[in-house]
């Protein structure tokens, strides 16, 4: 073979190389594009999940004062101040999926749950309190997003504010009858409650006594259960079928569900399954209202990983102090003092 040969034989060689290694080169590129737009994509749609309100522009400054902020003497780059969050669960129609599970007449809906959520000051404790639907409440006049206002209600029950004006009307009558400023506000629906706890894998519960409700259709015997997402939330709507039958009842089993999702997501560690996460947070972020402060995927991540330090050790549920309304033996009343000494170690 002559050099010149030689020559051409290598520079074929050398030509090749470069094809494959510029194929490669434009592969891994165009997977790097792919994984960006993917993830940007993904981003994009959790964060479009998320419906808000904008109660703080609906309410003005008739309200509570803000809890004075303490800076912090370290240079932690999250928010550390306490913080109290209004937490209603809806039972809209609104939705195919949330008429299947049995939600509340078609147009309308009622907050069956609601819960002031207090994160301590550096985020390593909280206080949850259930506010029962049946008490009776001096509910304020509210603003509308279509104008004007609704009437204001004297002794009437408190779910009547959810359901004549929407979110912003519940924050106002926690507010009256706390005295606290509800920070933020989230609200979670039928369908995507039963979603989040199918995407958790289900979660454990004990309960102390039978459970055989024809309302919302719970048939469970005492002992510990694994409960999938529509078991679940049957679970946090029982009240005839345990207890006396009231709504306070069903507030202890919301309260023990609520200590079980918590410890259920503590368990699972979300990070090492990409998969897993995506299907978690897109159960979150489809369920949800929020106040606009917390309406983009950014502001949830952040008070996400603020409280990541909270475990259910470090929860404690409580119930409004109450008792019997003088007017009606099925209602309750806030019962004082105990229920004013209670918000004010929320302030």
């Amino acid at each position: 073979m002559t050099r010149n040969e030689e020559q051409g034989d290598e520079g074929r060689q050398v030509s090749r190389r470069s094809r494959v290694l510029k194929i490669v080169g434009l592969t891994l590129a165009g997977v790097l594009v792919l994984g960006v737009a993917a993830g940007g994509w993904v981003y994009w749609h959790l964060d479009s999940n998320i419906k808000s309100v904008d109660i703080d522009q609906a309410l003005g400054d008739d309200r509570p004062a803000r809890a004075m902020v303490t800076p912090s003497p370290s240079a932690s780059p999250l928010p550390t101040e306490s913080l109290n969050i209004l937490v209603l669960g809806s039972d809209s129609r609104t939705g195919k999926e949330n008429k299947e599970l049995g939600g509340g007449p078609e147009g309308g809906a009622r907050s069956d749950t609601a819960m002031v959520v207090h994160l301590d000051a550096g985020r390593t404790a909280a206080t949850v309190v259930s506010i029962p639907r049946d008490t009776l409440v001096t509910r304020p006049s509210c603003p509308l997003s279509s104008g004007g206002s609704t009437e204001a209600g004297h002794n009437v029950m408190f779910n009547t504010a959810y359901e004549i004006g929407g979110p912003v009307c519940a924050v106002k009558t926690v507010e009256q009858l706390t005295g606290v400023r509800m920070d933020h506000y989230i609200e979670v629906d039928f369908a995507g409650f039963a979603k989040l706890v199918d995407a958790l894998g289900g979660v454990t519960v004990t309960t102390t006594e039978d459970i055989h409700d024809s309302d919302s259709h719970l048939q469970l015997d005492a002992g510990t259960h694994h409960l999938d997402g529509r078991t679940a939330l049957a679970f946090a709507r029982t009240r005839h079928g345990i207890g006396d039958g009231s709504d306070l009842g069903r507030i202890g089993l919301q309260q023990t569900l609520v200590k079980a999702l918590l410890g259920q997501i503590s368990h699972l560690n979300l990070l090492s399954s990409p998969t897993k996460l995506y299907e978690v947070a897109d159960a979150v972020t489809g369920s949800l209202t929020t106040d606009t402060g917390l309406s983009s995927l950014s502001d949830l991540m952040e008070l996400g990983q603020s409280v990541r330090g909270l475990s259910v050790a470090n929860l404690t549920t409580v119930m409004m102090p109450v008792a019997l309304a003088p007017s009606d033996p099925n209602r309750v009343v806030a019962k004082e003092p105990a229920a004013s000494e209670l918000w004010e170690s929320l302030r």
